[in-house]
């Protein structure tokens, strides 16, 4: 009988423990719930710094998207919801909306720039490539901005183009390719040089019927249109 009475002596106590622990945590709730804390001020911070200001109000925050802003950095909170003073619960969520920047951006200097690098530029500040015009110039290596319309350092709105004026290079004379399978390669490559053409490979090659020295293929072909940059290749016969 003792031994039955200590048995139901300890299971009441552990009932008893259960149920005052779980009426603590109810309780505890409740009054958790029904606490109300003062919002504070997010405007102008980011993202990280606005969750730790409001995990110390028991508040947790949740992004609502973006929007311009002449005023805050990219990333830096504009708009909060509730208002800054508001009262609400803890436990409740503050919503914010983040700059996406200003609307109004400074048009970079591109002039002496590549293509690439131009490219690059105007994407970094908010731009994009408009009308593209190329002419001929002594002035700048080919591939090379020359101008650009707005202006460098004007301020003009995001996603706003910019037309460039892009150098070919040098406008050199046209030439015709003369015919020069047949002749005697050290005379016309000797001819061609003072010329001022640019040979860039010679290959000698066994020519059946055909004394060495002599040229016997070509590129480009005779009658190709040519100017004084472009590469000639020609094979002779050994």
């Amino acid at each position: 009988m003792p031994k039955n009475i200590l048995t139901s002596v300890a299971l009441y106590s552990l009932i008893f423990l259960i149920f005052f622990f779980l009426t603590a945590v109810i309780f505890s709730q409740v009054i958790l719930k029904g606490e109300t804390v003062t919002v504070p001020d997010l405007t102008g911070m980011t993202i990280t710094q606005a969750r730790t200001e409001l995990l110390k109000k028991d508040l947790s925050l949740a992004q609502s998207g973006s929007q311009f802003n002449d005023r805050w950095d990219r990333g830096d909170i504009v708009l909060q919801d509730p208002a800054p003073g508001s009262t609400m619960r803890v436990t409740k969520i503050v919503r914010v909306v983040t700059s996406s920047g200003s609307q109004r951006v400074t048009v970079p200097d591109l002039t002496g720039k590549s293509q690439e690098s131009a490219l690059s530029n105007l994407a970094g500040a908010g731009l994009y490539r408009g009308k593209l015009t190329q002419i001929h110039t002594p002035r700048f290596p080919a591939g090379r901005i020359i101008a650009q319309k707005p202006a460098p350092d004007e301020v003009v709105d995001r996603n706003s183009p910019v037309g460039l004026l892009i150098s070919q290079g040098e406008n050199d004379d046209r030439y015709v390719m003369p015919d020069l399978i047949g002749g005697k390669a050290d005379r016309l490559l000797a001819k061609l040089k003072a010329l001022d053409f640019v040979v860039t490979d010679i290959h000698y090659v066994h020519y059946p019927g055909r004394s060495s020295g002599y040229i016997v293929r070509q590129y480009p072909p005779s009658g190709y249109r040519i100017q004084k940059r472009n590469l000639i290749t020609i094979e002779v016969s050994r």
